[in-house]
């Protein structure tokens, strides 16, 4: 630009520019605040938190929780009987303490029941990993196992739980499980689940065999008459597989089963 024309832009920035803007500091910043602006580290209209009730960070409270995922009566076809999962927490985001408590009930005898007691740790956003012990009780010698395991949501919505244990004479044990839920209404849920136990040796005193052991697969259908609480029916397909199922077939048992259930899932 030549003569006058420079003059015009020039006049521009320098109404634009503050007064009070230093060289060298950007039009936004620099200067000293007003005499009365507010202090950045005190909180609003001068409330202050007690001194026996600081601010916490979310990763630093303490929650718990328990749920009652099954509670049921099976009816298959020869007998029926009751069942039961339960789970519950307490702890942090990150760390916390479990328990699992699985098992089934005939005419008011534990037949079959698996507690677990884990330290879990989160290690990604929907995964965590798991480490404790687990007990078996029920019909036959009692086992205690280490237990180590991970669970969390996979892609598409599968909740996955799979842990490895290791017990007293070198034995050995897998259990996979995996749900998913099907929201055919916000109420109306529908529920997949299956479930596959394995072992690394031979258990003649509880009729185990080597291998794939035994496994479940179920479908229930639930109604969350409030989230907490929620009534379900469905059907489930149970099968003995490998050496144990050899064994049930030498003490005259069946190997696979139907089971209509019926029952509710409570948590708080």
């Amino acid at each position: 630009m030549t003569g006058k024309h420079w003059m015009v832009p020039a006049l521009l920035l320098a109404l634009a520019v503050p007064a009070w803007a230093e060289p060298g500091m950007g039009t936004m910043q620099g200067g000293d605040p007003p005499a009365d602006a507010r202090d950045p580290h005190a909180y609003s209209g001068g409330y202050t938190r007690p001194a026996d009730h600081p601010l916490r960070l979310h990763d630093e409270k303490i929650f718990w929780g328990v749920m009652l995922d099954r509670l049921e009566t099976a009816q298959g076809r020869d007998n029926g009987f009751n069942a039961y999962d339960f789970r519950g927490f307490i702890g942090r985001d990150y760390d916390r303490l479990v328990i699992k408590a699985e098992g089934e009930v005939d005419g008011g005898r534990l037949q079959e029941g698996r507690t677990e007691l884990l330290w879990s740790h989160a290690v990604a956003a929907y995964w965590d990993t798991q480490l404790g012990l687990r007990h078996d009780s029920g019909v036959g010698p009692d086992r205690t196992w280490l237990a180590v395991g991970v669970q969390g949501l996979a892609p598409y919505w599968f909740h996955v739980d799979a842990t490895a244990y290791a017990g007293e004479g070198g034995r050995t044990a897998l259990r996979l499980g995996a749900e998913y839920e099907m929201l055919l209404t916000q109420r109306l849920i529908l529920s997949p689940r299956i479930e596959a136990n394995f072992y690394g040796k031979r258990d003649p005193a509880l009729e185990r065999g080597a291998g794939l052991a035994d496994g479940v697969f179920g479908l229930r259908l639930r109604y969350e008459i409030r989230r907490e609480f929620a009534p379900y029916i469905g059907v489930e397909w149970a099968g003995k597989f490998g050496q144990t199922a050899d064994m049930a077939r030498d003490e005259g048992l069946r190997t696979r089963d139907t089971r209509f259930v019926a029952g509710v899932r409570v948590w708080f």
